[in-house]
């Protein structure tokens, strides 16, 4: 299987309206981003090409109006930005990964439980 392209913070933002509310039209896609971000919507329309050049989505036309929605699922591109930022900073090693974010700030008790429990059963 290819791996799934990178993307940009503002492509990642394109992509979680479209997992939310796909199919959609460019008119509809700039009426939900473009109060959130400004973003002009020649701007969403040029992200819409660019993540169409990458193959993570894919346009259907409907009653002649452009419907646009993702090719990728939210999972398989989270899974290889995580894995691209583990390679890239960690040098792919999870441990001192999850040493790191701990260390930052103290995990609650449920954090440690779900930590506890993801480990127990990956052994």
């Amino acid at each position: 299987m290819p791996s799934t392209p990178q993307l940009s913070d503002g492509e990642w933002e394109v992509m979680k309206a479209l997992w939310d509310r796909a199919p959609i039209s460019v008119s509809d896609l700039c009426a939900h981003l473009t109060p959130a971000t400004e973003w002009h919507p020649k701007t969403i329309r040029t992200m819409l090409i660019r993540l169409e050049k990458k193959r993570v989505v894919g346009t259907k036309s409907k009653d002649g109006i452009y419907q646009y929605y993702p090719l990728v699922s939210r999972e398989a591109c989270s899974r290889s930005a995580t894995h691209s930022f583990m390679d890239r900073v960690f040098d792919g090693a999870l441990a001192p990964m999850v040493a790191h974010f701990a260390s930052r700030r103290a995990l609650t008790a449920e954090e440690k439980r779900e930590l506890k429990k993801l480990l127990d059963n990956k052994g």
